[in-house]
């Protein structure tokens, strides 16, 4: 029976989820993420340079000036959420990787044929998973010094002890959850413009373009999420409040002090106090 006349719908055959490889070391490299994570990082090193080089007090760039609205937000959260002195690399970090996934996001919507020579990067697990792993190995390396040895393991008890698995559990997923975040949202993309790819050539530019358009706004929101996430998980890593006032209350305690509310007030002459 023919495709015309049978009443099943036909199934698409999407190409999605392939790289192009290479052997290397015995290893096998996805050679158009790499060279799209590359190319990415060119563009942010090349910018920070412009910048650098262009900057003006008296008369900024537009670009400098949407580089300072970040760099101010960025400042911002991290000002609120954990202080920028604590850990003073966050707030670089969060910017930095905010670009650098905005425009690896970015690079899938300029057309590079089919299948795609400059796929986003984004959309290979490999890359997020390894961004992620660069947020979570420092920010347990920081929580360790800012809070010693001691309190480190003593959170994973807090506020029961009970809960210690779970807490466990919690830390080992973060890495995953963040990677597998930007990985699915970004490659769901890659699947739509797969699928709008065996549209007729006539009809295919007015979808394709308006999911491009899409696109773009997902690029962006996925990197602001990746980049929040970033200072809120640094900022509980590095917060020592039930910390530091069980250890005012233990040097209280062994001190015998009494605290200044509590003191009695010094006794003023009679003389004085007419």
């Amino acid at each position: 029976m023919s495709a015309l006349t049978s009443p099943h719908v036909l199934a698409v055959e999407v190409d999605v989820g392939t790289h192009q490889t290479v052997k290397l070391f015995g290893l096998t490299w996805h050679w158009d993420t790499i060279l799209s994570s590359v190319v990415a990082g060119i563009i942010v090193v090349g910018l920070g340079l412009y910048l650098r080089a262009t900057a003006r007090a008296a008369t900024p760039s537009k670009l400098q000036l949407l580089f300072e609205m970040l760099v101010g937000w960025v400042n911002k959260q991290v000002e609120e959420s954990m202080g920028l002195r604590v850990a003073p690399f966050v707030a670089p970090m969060a910017v930095t990787l905010f670009v650098y996934i905005l425009l690896c996001n970015w690079i899938g919507v300029i057309p590079s044929g089919h299948p795609e020579r400059f796929p986003p990067p984004t959309a290979d697990i490999n890359l997020t998973l390894t961004l992620a792993l660069v947020v979570i190995i420092p920010m347990h390396l920081v929580s360790l010094r800012r809070r010693g040895v001691r309190g480190y393991i003593r959170h994973y008890f807090e506020p029961y002890k009970i809960l210690f698995p779970l807490e466990v559990v919690q830390e080992l997923s973060k890495p995953i959850t963040l990677a597998l975040r930007l990985f699915g949202n970004i490659f769901s993309g890659v699947i739509m413009v797969a699928l709008l790819a065996n549209l007729p050539a006539f009809l295919l530019w007015v979808p394709q373009g308006i999911w491009k358009l899409f696109d773009l706004f997902i690029g962006v929101i996925q990197a602001f999420i990746f980049a929040l996430l970033t200072i809120l998980y640094y900022a509980f890593a590095t917060s020592t409040e039930g910390h530091e006032a069980e250890q005012s209350h233990d040097e209280e305690s062994s001190s015998g002090s009494v605290p200044q509310a509590q003191r009695s007030p010094t006794p003023v002459p009679a003389s004085q106090s007419r």
